[in-house]
C-alpha cells in the first residue's frame, strides 16, 4: 500500500523517461497540504522530498508569484486543508465552490453584507493586476481580534477565494497572492469550471483517493479531500455507489478491520502482481497523506501519532514538531528537527523509537534514518547535524551519523 501512496517512486523511470520529481510526487498525490510552520521544513514540501528525495524547491514553483497574464501548473484550493494542487484540477473542486455557496453560512453572510468591498476589489485587481493583502489599502484592511486576527479585507479575499470569484496568484513572503481568474487561469480551466459536472468531478477525486490509499473505507475516501463537511453527503455516497457499481471500488473484508473497506484496480493489481518495491527510510510531514488521518494511521500501522504544538511545553512528550519515521513499511518512531540556519546545523531535538523496537530494530532504524537526514541536511543546505540526547532512539542515531 506503501507503494501507491508513491514512497516506491525514487529510481523508479517514469512516463517522461527520467526519475520521478517533486511534480511527479504532486500529480501522484493530487495535493500537498499547505502549512506555514518552518522549523525544519514547512509540510507542503516534504512528501516530495520523502517520495524523490532533494529536490530544488525554487525550481518547482509551488508558490511562484504571477502577474495578469503569467500561468503556473499550480494553484491554491480547499482540496484536504489548505492545498496546492494542479491548475488543471481546479475544476474538480467546482462541487465544493457551489456547495459553500448553497449553504448560505456565515462566510457567505458576510460576504453578501460586504458586496461594496467585494466590488472594490475586483476594480483593485483589474486595474493593478494580482495582489496580496497587504497592498490592498482600504480603512477596512485592519486587523481585529476574532476570526485569526483577520480585517473585513482579509475575510473578503477568502470568500471570494471559497467560492471561486478569486484565485491564487502565487505568494509573496508566504502571504497569498489573489487574482480574478481569467488574470491567471488558463482559459481551458475557466471553461471547465463553468461546465464542471459535480457528480463526475467527485468520482474523479475518489479515483484519486482510492489509487493512493489502495484499501480504505468510506471515511478514508470522504477524508482525503474532505468531502463531507459542511456539504452534502449523499452526492458523495452516489459517488461512491457509482464506482462500486462500475468496479473502481471492489468491497473487501481486511481481519481486524471493522468497517467496509474498499480497494481500488491499482492495489488488486499491486496484490495480483507482487511486485517488488522500494522499502525507503524517510521523515514524513504531519501533513502526509500516509498520516494526515490519525484514525487510519493507528489502524494501519498502529501508530498513534499527534503533533504537539499547542501542547505546553512541560507536557510534551515527543517534540514541538515531531516527524513520523517510515522505516521497512513501518512506522518506527517520531523525530523532532530544527533547522538552525543561522548556525547551520540540523538539530535532531529528540528522536524516539517505537516501544516495540529492540536493540537490534533500533540500531536498524537509526542506521536507515541517519542516511535519511543526510540527505535531509544538504537539502536544507545545512553543514552539519547535531542529535540532541533526548528519546530512545538518540543514542543510535548519533552512532549511526558518526
Amino acid at each position: 500500500m506503501l507503494a501507491l501512496s508513491g514512497l516506491g517512486m525514487r529510481g523508479v523511470p517514469t512516463a517522461h523517461g527520467g526519475k520521478a520529481t517533486a511534480a511527479d510526487a504532486l500529480r501522484h498525490l493530487g495535493l500537498f497540504q499547505i502549512d506555514s510552520v518552518n522549523v525544519f521544513e514547512r509540510a507542503h514540501y516534504m512528501p516530495a522530498f520523502s517520495r524523490v528525495g532533494a529536490y530544488d524547491k525554487d525550481a518547482l514553483g509551488l508558490f511562484k508569484p504571477l502577474n495578469a497574464g503569467d500561468r503556473s501548473e499550480f494553484v491554491e484550493y480547499w482540496a484536504h486543508e489548505a492545498s496546492v494542487i494542479l491548475t488543471e484540477d481546479l475544476p474538480l473542486y467546482k462541487w465544493r465552490m457551489d456547495k459553500a455557496k448553497n449553504t448560505k453560512g456565515r462566510t457567505w453572510q458576510f460576504l453578501e453584507a460586504n458586496r461594496d468591498l467585494s466590488h472594490w476589489i475586483v476594480a483593485e485587481l483589474n486595474a493593478r493586476g494580482p495582489l496580496s493583502v497587504t497592498e490592498l489599502d482600504h480603512d477596512r484592511n485592519k486587523r481585529k481580534g476574532t476570526w485569526w486576527g483577520w480585517s473585513d479585507v482579509k475575510r473578503v479575499l477568502e470568500a471570494m477565494f471559497m467560492f471561486g470569484e478569486l484565485t491564487s496568484a502565487g505568494r509573496d513572503n508566504f502571504s497569498r497572492r489573489y487574482a480574478l481568474p481569467e488574470q491567471v487561469l488558463p482559459q481551458s480551466v475557466i471553461e471547465r469550471l463553468a461546465t464542471a459536472d459535480n457528480l463526475e468531478s467527485r468520482k474523479t477525486l475518489l479515483r484519486q483517493a482510492i489509487n493512493v490509499l489502495a484499501v480504505a473505507n468510506v471515511k478514508d475516501l470522504n477524508d482525503y479531500h474532505r468531502q463531507w463537511g459542511t456539504y452534502s453527503k449523499p452526492e458523495f455516497d452516489r459517488a461512491v455507489a457509482d464506482l462500486v457499481e462500475e468496479g473502481t471500488l471492489t468491497p473487501v473484508k481486511v481481519p481486524g478491520w471493522k468497517d467496509k473497506h474498499f480497494a481500488g484496480p491499482r492495489a488488486l493489481r499491486e496484490l495480483e502482481e507482487a511486485t517488488p518495491g522500494s522499502n525507503p527510510t524517510t521523515i514524513l510531514s504531519p501533513f502526509d497523506p500516509v498520516v494526515w488521518n490519525r484514525d487510519r494511521a493507528t489502524r494501519l500501522f498502529d501508530f498513534d501519532y499527534k503533533i504537539e504544538i499547542y501542547v505546553p511545553q512541560d507536557k510534551r512528550v515527543f517534540g514541538y514538531y515531531s516527524l513520523p519515521i517510515l522505516h521497512n513499511r513501518k512506522l518506527v518512531g517520531r523525530i523532532d528537527l530544527k533547522s538552525d540556519r543561522q548556525a547551520g546545523i540540523l538539530v535532531s531535538q529528540a528522536a524516539w523509537a517505537e516501544e516495540w523496537a529492540d536493540a537490534k530494530q533500533i540500531d536498524s532504524i537509526a542506521a536507515g534514518l541517519a542516511k535519511n537526514l543526510r540527505e535531509a541536511q544538504k537539502w536544507q543546505g545545512l553543514a552539519s547535524i547535531r542529535v540532541e540526547p533526548a528519546g530512545t532512539l538518540s543514542a543510535a542515531l548519533k552512532a549511526a551519523l558518526a
